[in-house]
């Protein structure tokens, strides 16, 4: 073996073809010695690569070549000298073109169809990269080897037959010729190769001119291997495959034809075609019967003359019921339909009823077939083989048959092909089975969907009528609220006047009565007065005047309170000014003006307001409801005591509302006063200061005037809190 090249030496075998190339195994068998590959697709880049200087050798296709002259190799020897060899490879070798390659000095002209091996060794011999075999001693060359080709056709174990070219005339044939066509030798010899195929081959070509192409084919140096069916001396034809090999001799053109039966392979490629266009029917949902019946023509292509069953089980698990047969006598379809399963009932009944495998190779001698042996001998069945279709171990869903019109075992072949139909079989059966039970699963559900419509029908009309008499009742509801709201309105009113008229009644009473004590000891004074009048019952007269303007003024202010008390109550926005102010400065001026009053009854006041909360809205109602508020804990909350707290706090609740509370810890409010606090003139100090009308204003105020609401938390002992959320912006 040559050393591999060195970095400056050529070692680059360049490829110059457009047509595919397998470079891989060429690159392996040259990269052990050194050698890499490039491959082009044009002459030009060819030529500038080989002017590179880096190629070893060179293999031109001959399109590439250019013209007749075949000027591209003439070119690549002159930029790189007369020392670069250049292969040149042919689709289509003949003499003249041979001749052309000889005169543009080409090393070697090779067929492009020779395997790459071939063209690997002929390039490493070319680039003395291995030697030539020397010849060994005492052994025949090729040029001097002669064989015996009669003997060693005879002991080929294919069939092989030598052919003349030109006239196709068979010239000697082997033994498994002779048994692959089923003729004599004699036959055969006399006979073209042609003549023993069937007129037209599957494609539609005549015999005569696909075997022309073929032997065209491969005197080009093409292809050598090719399909062609010949034709049995019972007239069965056979699908071969050839493979022809050119032999040529000083005196006559011969062909090596090599004939292999491809039945097998086809019955297979028949079968998976079949079997897919049956799993397709099954896909796409096609009707059972159609489905059966293309899987029993598919088994019948696989093994004629075969004559295919397909049984299903009745829902009752014992009756059989003819499902396929389009080959089988329709009058046997109908006698065997409706028999019933069992353990001596042919080989179908028998079979589902074992759930296995039932071989009858005699049906005129087998006891399973002696109740049925009638039927068998009136339709020539002599054979019978039956598979049960099984959904699970358990689960018999029907069997598939294969009859035979003579007595006859399986053979391993006929095994698998019944077992691949039960299977088909069973899986198209459980299909359609599913389907059935969805089919029958989705008309149940449109009842149920129905039956839920019509009730959902019912349930909406009935809510349209509870509708409509929830209607009417609520308009009866509305006018008996506005009823109760009117009554309501005219019991707070008489409420109203009752109280001003019981608050009124004491001062203008007393009033009242101080007036008419006056007037008589008025009219005592005058009568006095004629008679001469005393010093004495003057004296006494100006201190009873006195007394009674006492009287009658403090019942007065008692009275003009009482009237600006109840005018208060209906304080509104109309009549008081909105403004943008500062909550802490309202506050400010509160606390200023009530810490007398509240350091005057021995309490402290605590403001925690945070100053900077500004407000949209009526400060003098808001300072009213305030003031109102801690008239409020001192009068009833620290009522007898001497010290206390009265907390103002107020803060920002972050939902546009600010909460504002007066606190104290005085004596807490009667947990059943608390519903009551905020009716009118309700106070627990009656007679004793305290009108009622406090917080009865406070509220009005604040979900009046202000727009808010107003919550108080009270216990015994520990105080009241009163909290107003009062909404930045008042409403208008």
């Amino acid at each position: 073996m040559m050393q591999p090249s060195l970095p400056h030496q050529p070692n680059i075998v360049l490829i110059a073809t457009n047509t595919n190339y397998d470079l891989a195994l060429l690159r392996i068998m040259l990269a052990r010695h050194g050698l890499g590959v490039e491959l082009v697709r044009r002459g030009d880049e060819a030529l500038a690569l080989a002017a590179g200087g880096k190629v070893a050798l060179a293999l031109l296709d001959v399109a590439l070549a250019g013209s007749a002259r075949l000027e591209l190799c003439l070119r690549m020897r002159a930029a790189c000298g007369d020392q670069l060899p250049v292969f040149l490879l042919s689709g289509s070798p003949s003499p003249d073109e041979r001749e052309r390659a000889r005169e543009a000095g080409v090393s070697a002209y090779l067929p492009l169809s020779l395997p790459t091996e071939d063209i690997a060794e002929r390039v490493l011999l070319e680039l003395k990269a291995i030697a030539p075999a020397p010849p060994a001693a005492d052994m025949p060359t090729m040029a001097t080897l002669e064989v015996n080709y009669h003997h060693m056709l005879s002991g080929s174990p294919d069939a092989i037959l030598l052919m003349q070219r030109g006239s196709n005339r068979v010239l000697d044939v082997n033994r498994q010729t002779r048994i692959l066509f089923g003729s004599t030798e004699t036959e055969l010899v006399q006979s073209t190769l042609p003549s023993l195929c069937p007129a037209q081959q599957p494609d539609g070509r005549s015999s005569a001119e696909a075997f022309a192409g073929y032997v065209e084919q491969v005197m080009a140096g093409g292809v050598q291997i090719f399909e062609l069916t010949v034709l049995h001396s019972s007239g069965r034809e056979i699908p071969c495959e050839l493979r022809m090999v050119p032999l040529n001799t000083p005196e006559y053109r011969l062909m090596h034809v090599r004939i292999v039966d491809i039945s097998s392979r086809k019955l297979a490629e028949q079968l998976r075609d079949g079997k897919n266009q049956v799993l397709e029917m099954i896909a796409r949902g096609a009707p059972l019967a159609d489905t059966l019946e293309r899987l029993t023509l598919l088994i019948e292509s696989q093994a004629p003359p075969v004559l295919c069953t397909v049984m299903l089980v009745a829902p009752d698990g014992v009756t059989l019921l003819s499902a396929a047969g389009p080959n089988m006598p329709a009058d046997y379809l109908a006698a065997i339909h409706g028999l019933a399963s069992g353990p001596v009932a042919g080989s179908c009944g028998t079979a589902v009823h074992r759930k296995e495998t039932v071989v009858v190779s005699d049906t005129y001698n087998d006891p399973l077939w002696a109740p049925y042996k009638e039927i068998a001998v009136q339709y020539g069945l002599r054979a019978c083989w039956a598979m049960p279709i099984l959904l699970d171990p358990g689960t018999v869903l029907g069997s598939f048959a294969m009859y035979y019109r003579e007595p006859r075992s399986p053979t391993e072949d006929d095994r698998r092909l019944i077992k691949a139909a039960s299977h088909l079989a069973g899986i198209a059966i459980a299909s359609t089975r599913r389907e059935a039970e969805l089919l029958r699963h989705r008309e149940h559900l449109e009842e149920l969907v129905q039956a839920r419509t019509a009730e959902l029908v019912r349930a909406k009309e009935e809510a349209e009528h509870a509708n409509e008499e929830l209607t009417t009742a609520l308009d009866n509801l509305s006018l008996t609220q506005e009823e109760l709201v009117r009554r309501d309105k005219l019991a707070a009113l008489g409420a109203l006047v009752a109280g001003v008229a019981h608050e009124l009644n004491t001062p203008i009473g007393n009033c009242l009565t101080m007036a008419g004590s006056m007037s008589e000891r008025t009219a005592e004074l005058q009568r006095d007065l004629e008679g001469g009048l005393r010093r004495s019952v003057l004296e006494i007269y100006l201190q009873q005047a006195a007394d009674a303007d006492a009287v009658v003024l403090r019942n007065l202010n008692r009275a003009a309170a009482l009237v600006a008390g109840f005018r208060r109550i209906a304080v509104d926005s109309a009549s008081s000014q909105r403004s943008r102010f500062v909550l802490g400065d309202l506050v400010a001026q509160l606390l200023q003006a009530t810490q007398a009053r509240v350091a005057q009854h021995g309490l402290a006041l605590v403001e925690e307001v945070e100053h900077w909360l500004e407000l949209d809205s009526y400060p003098g109602p808001l300072a009213q409801a305030l003031e109102n508020l801690i008239d409020n804990c001192i009068t009833h909350g620290f009522d007898g005591r001497s010290q206390g707290t009265i907390t103002i706090r107020a803060q920002d609740t972050g939902n546009g509302e600010i909460a504002i509370s007066v606190a104290d810890d005085g004596d807490g409010i009667p947990s059943a006063n608390l519903p009551r606090i905020y009716d009118p003139f309700f106070t627990t100090r009656l007679g004793a200061g305290g009108s009622g009308l406090g917080l009865y204003i406070t509220h009005n105020i604040v979900t009046g005037v202000l727009g808010g609401h107003i919550d108080v938390v009270s216990q015994l002992g520990a105080g009241t809190t009163f909290t107003m959320r009062l909404p930045r912006t008042a409403p208008l």
